[in-house]
């Protein structure tokens, strides 16, 4: 492929700040397969889930003000899920019930992810999650 032909390169960083108001989560999963449209859809669609359930928990148990971000880590081969809130409370990684319809999104981002964790900061947190990347 000649230098011309190749896609841009992806920005390092992406980031959305995420209003009061719990947003639509299809228009944040079609925002994230444009800004990916180069990886596999298999991890698109990871990084999909990953994202609805963290954003998810930080409106259900967070604080605003919240933001995303998405971040390239090329040195370990990973991409960067990042949710910040202004709670000091810190998530916990459940059990899943057959009969419940909640309490899932941290078990399906530890299944998703190759690590995740949380940062706490003076005012709130940050929950983030490494997803193994095919740049």
């Amino acid at each position: 492929m000649a230098a011309s032909d190749e896609p841009p390169s992806a920005p390092t960083t992406l980031s959305l700040e995420l209003h009061e108001h719990t947003p639509s989560l299809s228009a944040m999963r079609r925002w994230i397969s444009g800004a990916f449209s180069h990886l596999s859809q298999d991890l698109v669609e990871d990084v999909q889930l990953a994202v609805t359930e963290l954003v998810s928990n930080a409106y259900d148990h967070g604080r605003h003000p919240r933001q995303l971000r998405l971040r390239r880590i090329e040195a370990t081969g990973r991409l960067r899920i990042e949710v910040d809130d202004a709670s000091p409370d810190l998530p916990t990684l459940g059990r899943s019930r057959l009969n419940d319809s909640r309490g899932r999104g941290l078990i399906i981002v530890n299944k998703l992810a190759e690590e995740w964790g949380v940062v706490t900061h003076s005012i709130g947190k940050t929950v983030w999650a490494d997803l193994a990347c095919d740049y």
